[in-house]
C-alpha cells in the first residue's frame, strides 16, 4: 500500500521545482481608522477577515493610533518603522551574514552595546541634524535616555570602559538597529541596521585603507562593481585650511562642516544662505565652495601647498588603495566632510554611480572622539554602512536575492498511531544536525510531497507502518526522484 501511494505521489514530483519569486515584499493590511462611525455601526455582521478588507479598501491609510473605532488593533508597525516577516529576514540574514563574513575575514571581533544609551551620549554642540532627530525621552527614574542613531559613540563608551586593558589595535564591529526622527525618502527610514567597522589605536591613514577595502570586498561579494559604485575621498583637513586662508575663527569650523555637508541635499543657494547666516563673508563662501570643486590631488597641492598634511594623508592613502586594487572605486572630492562634528581627518562616502539614491556608507578619521566624553584621546578611524540603501540599489540592479525557506528532511506519519517513531525519528535527524519540517497533522501524500516542494526539502522521510515494523522507514530523494528504506539505526 506504501509503495502505491508512492507512485502516485512521486509521479506529481517529476515536474521541475518552481523557483522561488523575487520578493517585492509582503502582502500587508493597510493601517485606516472607520471613516464613519455611524456607517460602520448600521453595517451589517461580517467576518472578521471581510471587516479588515473593508477597512482596507473603503479608508484612507493613516498614522498607526493602536486602535481603531470597532476595537481592531492598527496591524501597521509605527511610521517609519518596517515588520519583518519570514522572508524578510530570510533576506535581511543575507544581508548581515555578508556584513560579518566581511568582517571577520578581516580579523574583526564583533561587539553590541544597549538600543538604549544616556541622551548625553548623543547631545553635541556643533549643530548636528543628529541630535534634533533624536528619539529621546525621561526614564521612570528621571534619566534622560535615547534610542541609538548611530553605534560610533557606543564603541566609544564601551572604549573607555575597558581603559588601558583594552589590547591595542582593536578591531570590532557591529550590525545594530538605530533610530532617527528624520524626513523618510527612498533608503531613509526612522529605524535601519546599521553595520560599523572600525580600528582603535593605528593613527596612520593604513586604518582607512584596510577599512576602505573591506568595503569594496563587500560590494564584490554582493555582486556590485566599480561602475555601479564608488566611494567619495577627502579629509577634514583639507576645509580645515581652506577656512584658515580665508580667516574663518577655529570656533566655526565644526557648523561650518555641517553646513558644507549639504551641498549633495541642497541647492548651492540655500548652502549660501547658511553660511551667510553664520557670519561668514560672501567672498570668502565664493572661495570656500570654489576650493571644494577642485577633483585632483594635483590642484590640491598647489592651493594648499605640497607641505600641507591633508595632500601627505590623501596621497598615501590612494598609494595604499593602488596596492589592495581598489584605486580605481575611489573618486577625490573635497566637499565630503562628513556632518558629525567628531570627524577629524580622512571622510569617504559610498554612492551610487548613477545618482538616484543617497549614502550608501560613510565613515573616516575621529582622533578626538574619546576627549568628548572627557577621556583620553586616541586614534580611531571607522565607518557606518546601513541596511537600507544598500538594499535598495540591489534591487536596482536585479541583484537582490529572495532567499528560500530551505529545511533538509520532511519526516511525514503516515498513521497516527505512528506519531510517536517519526517524532523520534524527527529528534534524531535533529541531533545529527539536519535540519527537520515534521507534519504534526494527518495529511495526504499528495499534499506531503508539495509541502516537500515548497519547503525546498532535500528528502522526504516517510514512516509506515509496514516498514516500522522491520525497523525500517522510507527515505525519498527530492532532487534524484529515487527511493530507498532504510534502516532507523543508519538514518542521518
Amino acid at each position: 500500500m506504501l509503495r502505491n501511494r508512492l507512485s502516485r505521489g512521486g509521479g506529481r514530483m517529476q515536474r521541475p521545482f518552481s523557483s522561488p519569486a523575487t520578493s517585492q515584499g509582503p502582502s500587508r493590511i493597510r493601517s485606516a481608522q472607520w471613516c464613519s462611525k455611524a456607517a460602520a455601526s448600521d453595517a451589517p455582521a461580517v467576518s472578521m477577515r471581510a471587516m479588515v478588507d473593508a477597512r482596507t479598501v473603503a479608508c484612507k491609510t493613516t498614522e498607526p493610533t493602536g486602535r481603531t473605532d470597532k476595537g481592531i488593533i492598527d496591524t501597521q508597525p509605527p511610521r517609519g518603522t518596517r515588520d519583518f516577516f519570514p522572508e524578510d529576514m530570510r533576506l535581511r540574514n543575507w544581508l548581515f551574514g555578508e556584513f560579518a563574513a566581511v568582517s571577520s575575514s578581516f580579523g574583526f571581533e564583533q561587539f553590541d552595546a544597549p538600543v538604549l544609551e544616556s541622551e548625553e551620549l548623543f547631545v553635541r554642540k556643533a549643530g548636528e541634524e543628529i541630535t534634533d532627530q533624536l528619539y529621546n525621552f525621561e526614564d521612570k527614574g528621571q534619566r534622560r535616555v535615547a534610542l541609538r542613531p548611530e553605534l560610533t559613540p557606543s564603541l566609544a563608551r564601551l572604549v573607555l570602559q575597558r581603559g588601558r586593558t583594552l589590547p591595542l589595535p582593536a578591531k570590532w564591529f557591529a550590525i545594530g538597529q538605530c533610530w532617527r526622527y528624520e524626513r523618510m525618502t527612498r533608503g531613509r527610514r526612522r529605524e535601519h541596521y546599521q553595520w560599523n567597522m572600525d580600528i582603535v589605536g593605528v593613527a596612520g591613514v593604513e586604518a582607512e585603507a584596510e577599512l576602505l577595502a573591506a568595503i569594496v570586498l563587500f560590494f564584490e561579494r554582493v555582486g556590485l562593481s566599480k561602475d555601479d559604485v564608488g566611494i567619495k575621498v577627502s579629509s577634514r583637513k583639507v576645509l580645515q585650511s581652506v577656512l584658515v586662508q580665508y580667516g574663518i575663527p577655529p570656533e566655526s569650523f565644526a557648523r561650518v562642516c555641517v553646513i558644507v555637508d549639504k551641498l549633495d541635499k541642497l541647492p548651492r543657494e540655500k548652502v549660501e544662505e547658511e553660511l551667510r547666516v553664520l557670519g561668514v563673508p560672501p567672498s570668502t563662501i565664493d572661495g570656500v565652495l570654489s576650493a571644494l570643486s577642485i577633483r585632483s590631488l594635483e590642484e590640491l597641492s598647489r592651493l594648499l601647498g605640497p607641505d600641507s598634511e591633508a595632500v601627505a594623508d590623501l596621497s598615501r592613502l590612494f598609494q595604499l588603495a593602488e596596492g589592495y586594487g581598489y584605486k580605481d572605486w575611489l573618486v577625490f572630492d573635497p566637499s565630503v566632510v562628513r556632518g558629525l562634528a567628531y570627524y577629524t581627518g580622512i571622510v569617504f562616502e559610498g554612492f551610487d554611480r548613477e545618482g538616484k539614491l543617497r549614502a550608501i556608507c560613510g565613515g573616516g578619521r575621529y582622533d578626538r572622539l574619546l576627549g568628548a566624553f572627557g577621556g583620553d584621546n586616541a586614534p580611531m578611524a571607522g565607518f557606518g554602512f546601513g541596511d537600507a540603501v544598500i538594499v535598495e540599489l540591489l534591487k536596482e540592479k536585479g541583484k537582490l536575492p529572495a532567499p528560500p525557506h530551505r529545511v533538509d528532511d520532511v519526516v511525514v506519519p503516515l498513521d497516527m498511531a505512528l506519531r510517536p517513531a517519526a517524532s523520534g525519528i524527527a529528534a534524531r535527524l535533529r541531533r545529527a544536525g539536519r535540519s527537520v519540517d515534521l507534519v504534526l497533522e494527518n495529511k495526504k501524500m499528495k499534499w506531503a510531497f508539495k509541502h516537500a516542494e515548497k519547503l525546498n526539502a532535500s528528502r522526504l522521510v516517510l514512516v509506515g507502518a509496514s516498514e516500522w515494523e522491520r525497523g525500517k522507514v522510507v527515505v525519498k530523494d527530492l532532487a534524484k526522484f529515487q527511493q530507498e528504506e532504510v534502516p532507523v539505526e543508519d538514518l542521518i
